[in-house]
């Protein structure tokens, strides 16, 4: 099952395959486009899995992985 650790993985492989960087709309599409089953088949993720995503990528700023972005919301999300 698709648990918000699981997202991280996909953030990365979606910003890989955007050149390093990408706004969150598109990786949220990225994401649909390739793993629709997997979240439909999450139970209640399903409804939350766009909140979700937002909590991944923000661990993954705090583990240096992602570029902070220091609060702004007009930064696309950008490998470290």
């Amino acid at each position: 099952m698709t648990t918000r650790e699981g997202m991280k993985p996909w953030i990365l492989e979606c910003l890989k395959f955007m050149g390093g960087k990408g706004w969150p709309k598109d990786v949220a599409k990225y994401i649909w486009d390739h793993y629709q089953s997997e979240l439909m088949s999450s139970g209640d993720l399903l409804y939350t899995w766009q909140y979700d995503v937002r909590w991944a990528a923000q661990s993954l700023r705090n583990e240096g992985v992602l570029k902070p972005v220091h609060g702004r919301n007009d930064l696309p999300w950008e490998l470290a």
